[in-house]
């Protein structure tokens, strides 16, 4: 298996903005849980998602235009792979992986940049899954397993300040060599 990193953070702290940089520097593959949220309320669904992807390199994309599971995706565990996402740093899953990252952003801008993102899509949901994304940090304490936290703010400056150690996180020799 080839190094697996896991990008966690509340909605909006800015954990895409470095997943998409870390593809970018490395040529990882990327999954993003919103793919794998059965809904709105399945926060705890689509970490047990990841899970499973982590054993046997299949997951269901959920279709969130139809509300309904989609169809069936694969990864090449034996390719680096970041996954991005509120619930990625679980307990069951920081022990599949080989380095955990917490993102971190204060509550205002998380919001508003969620938003700004998402727009009114994510606006009716905004109270739900944040509900959702504090009980699995009560839950499962992600920070604590996290080997770092980067500031939110700053997530572009922290893969190009550090770009040879954030290639060696992702380095199919470290793990299979």
């Amino acid at each position: 298996m080839s190094p697996i990193l896991l990008i966690d953070g509340r909605s909006g702290s800015g954990k895409t903005e470095l997943a998409t940089a870390l593809r970018d520097l490395t040529g990882a593959q990327l999954v993003r849980m919103d793919a794998l949220y059965p809904g709105w309320g399945g926060l705890e669904a689509g970490s047990r998602a990841v899970t499973s992807m982590l054993t046997d390199g299949r997951w269901r994309e959920w279709d969130w235009a139809s509300s309904r599971p989609g169809d069936w995706r694969e990864v090449d565990l034996s390719q680096p792979l970041i996954v991005e996402g509120c619930g990625a740093l679980s307990r069951a899953n920081r022990e599949l992986a080989d380095h955990g990252v917490w993102v971190t952003l204060d509550d205002a801008t998380r919001k508003r940049r969620a938003l700004e993102r998402d727009g009114e899509l994510y606006a009716p949901h905004w109270d739900r899954w944040a509900a959702q994304e504090w009980s699995f940090i009560v839950r499962e304490l992600p920070i604590t397993l996290a080997d770092e936290s980067i500031d939110g703010r700053n997530v572009i400056d922290a893969v190009t300040r550090d770009v040879e150690r954030w290639r060696a996180v992702l380095d199919p020799a470290r793990v299979d060599g």
